[in-house]
């Protein structure tokens, strides 16, 4: 049903776009929903699964004092959300769509079908999915041109960071309006270069991952000292500069060609394994104990809460410094109130 783009798409300017179409409003897509209310849109959500509505305006509920103390947009307020009965009504009037429902490619096939059935001819849908390719997800639409993935990381209201990549039959427009979409409505948006599995961040999050439950399968470490290793460690030079410009400083005045000469025969040591452990039953109890002892008896939600807390402290600090790091611009949007 793919065919080439027709000279009439033509999608608003992504400064014109008032309202938001939400399909899916679990974690991630009421993420997005909390987010983009945040930056004063209409957002219009839609979601089948019972008792959605009321755990959509949960989630937005528990993010508003946070999203207040990062500073709102002129116009932002909670009861710009409305809940719809169907897809269609969430998409119709929509500038832009954000589908965030669950990782089935089957499924993602249909809901990405029928979007692209009732949403105007002329905007941009995007899809959440983490790890799915586009080219595969918009087998099954009339106008395949349109969609984008516009992968978030969680919370989708505090993370900034958006992965933005088309399919093999999206407009390169496509991809250029999201990216520029998405960068006025707050995020950093990251445009790839082609289609990567897993794209980049989660990639790298993998890689930590599998190396993690190896330690753990091996008793090398426990899951409170991973975390402190790297919450303690790394990751606080992480969050302003990544790992690349942390090892160019690790050389010195030589930078990143001296730490490659020097480190780089280390590289051959079998330190780690990128091969994904066996989940045994063990391993599986092993990292279900070590994360509910470092909860400390504090439920999820009161986790959440500690974690927004850090996350919009950590916000306003990198402010201060964002016009010194490219990757790290101001999240504060015009027309605070």
């Amino acid at each position: 049903m793919s065919g080439s783009t027709p000279s009439r798409f033509r999608p608003p300017e992504p400064d014109a776009v008032a309202t938001i179409g939400v399909v899916g409003t679990g974690v991630i897509g009421g993420g997005w929903a909390a987010h983009f209310l945040r930056m004063g849109y209409d957002v219009r959500a839609y979601d089948p699964a019972p008792g959605a509505r009321q755990r959509l305006e949960a989630l937005v509920d528990r993010a508003w004092p946070a999203l207040e103390r990062l500073g709102l947009a002129q116009g932002a307020r909670r009861d710009r959300l409305t809940f719809t009965d169907t897809l269609e009504e969430a998409v119709a009037e929509a500038g832009f769509v954000q589908e965030s429902t669950p990782e089935r490619l089957d499924a993602k096939v249909d809901i990405l079908a029928t979007i692209d059935m009732a949403a105007p001819p002329d905007i941009v849908v995007a899809s959440s999915t983490s790890g799915l390719a586009m080219s595969d997800m918009q087998s099954g639409c009339r106008s395949p041109w349109r969609f984008v993935v516009g992968h978030p990381f969680n919370p989708p209201y505090l993370i900034p960071l958006v992965e933005v990549v088309g399919g093999k039959d999206t407009d390169p427009a496509a991809v250029a309006w999201a990216g520029t979409f998405y960068q006025q409505a707050g995020k950093e948006s990251l445009t790839l270069d082609r289609e990567l599995p897993g794209f980049i961040g989660n990639r790298l999050q993998e890689a930590l991952w599998r190396e993690a439950l190896h330690m753990v399968a091996a008793g090398e470490a426990t899951v409170d000292q991973l975390d402190i290793s790297i919450a303690q460690g790394p990751g606080l030079r992480w969050a302003l500069m990544g790992p690349c410009l942390t090892f160019h400083l690790a050389g010195g005045t030589g930078g990143m060609a001296h730490m490659l000469d020097h480190f780089g025969p280390a590289l051959l040591q079998p330190w780690t394994r990128l091969e994904a452990p066996d989940l045994t039953a063990d391993l599986r109890e092993r990292m279900t104990a070590g994360a509910e002892k470092a909860a400390a008896g504090r439920s999820i939600a009161q986790l959440e809460e500690e974690r927004d807390d850090f996350l919009v402290e950590l916000s306003l600090l990198l402010d201060q410094h964002a016009k010194r790091w490219r990757h790290c611009p101001a999240r504060r949007p015009d027309g605070l109130t």
